[in-house]
């Protein structure tokens, strides 16, 4: 891609976690498309191998990397990895998620710890790992998936809104604190897009219910969200931090 696009990423590295399916692979390949040598992240590695090379084969640059997340060793062993082999991380994407849909008075420890120890906790140690090169460096972009339960009440998925709220919130205090030294923070809050995460896990009546509250009437398609993505790591967002920009169909504007 073309330097001259002002939405290039062209030369940057992107490490991106969780980006082997839904809406990380998307974005993941978005990010390729935009130039961008595109690192992604995940416990499978057929999986990671399946995405690094559709990148490659589509003529961008990518390299596949296995880590656990959710253990603070396995963080900072795969950050090292990546600035040995890369030699910096300028953008990172923090796409790991996993969801129990359950009333709250079902949730057992071991669901609240799952849940907490990949959607928030992960998100924090990869963020400040990879954050200490970029403050070094100064300059970084980073990128949060947040959800439309990070701003209502969530029924039936009681801890994983308690997460999505965190990362916004965490989100907001990085941003506030990283911003003289050259490291934005923003995050996306996708609406109802159907994804291995939640096709499977959400009722036929709960579907027709989201799409019943979407504005628009439909689902929203994981291509809608890359945009979004590339503009908020690209240097045309320069003066974007602590945003968390709703993707969803107009669902939060809907009144009654």
């Amino acid at each position: 891609m073309s330097s001259a696009d002002p939405f290039s990423l062209q030369g940057a590295v992107a490490l991106a976690v969780g980006g082997t399916s839904g809406i990380g692979r998307e974005i993941a390949l978005g990010f390729a498309r935009a130039g961008a040598r595109v690192l992604p992240v995940s416990r499978t590695a057929a999986k990671v191998d399946a995405v690094a090379g559709e990148i490659v084969a589509a003529g961008g640059e990518a390299r596949g990397y296995t880590a656990d997340v959710s253990k603070l060793d396995e963080i900072e062993k795969l950050v090292r990895r990546v600035e040995a082999d890369h030699g910096r991380i300028d953008i990172l994407l923090n796409c790991q998620g996993i969801t129990r849909i359950k009333p709250a008075l079902d949730f057992t420890e071991e669901d609240f710890d799952a849940i907490v120890d990949t959607n928030l906790k992960s998100v924090f140690f990869v963020s400040t790992a990879v954050a200490r090169g970029m403050l070094a460096r100064g300059a970084g972009a980073i990128l949060n998936i947040a959800s439309l339960s990070s701003f209502r009440g969530w029924g039936n998925s009681a801890v994983y809104a308690i997460t999505k709220w965190g990362v916004v919130s965490l989100t907001q205090t990085f941003a506030r604190e990283w911003a003289s030294r050259g490291v934005r923070v923003n995050a996306i809050a996708p609406g109802f897009f159907l994804t291995d995460l939640n096709r499977t896990v959400m009722s036929e009546e709960r579907k027709a219910e989201a799409i019943r509250r979407t504005p628009m009437g439909r689902f929203g398609e994981l291509r809608e969200l890359v945009g979004a993505a590339v503009y908020l790591v690209s240097p045309q967002a320069s003066f974007i931090t602590g945003a968390t920009l709703p993707i969803d169909g107009g669902y939060l504007a809907a009144g009654i």
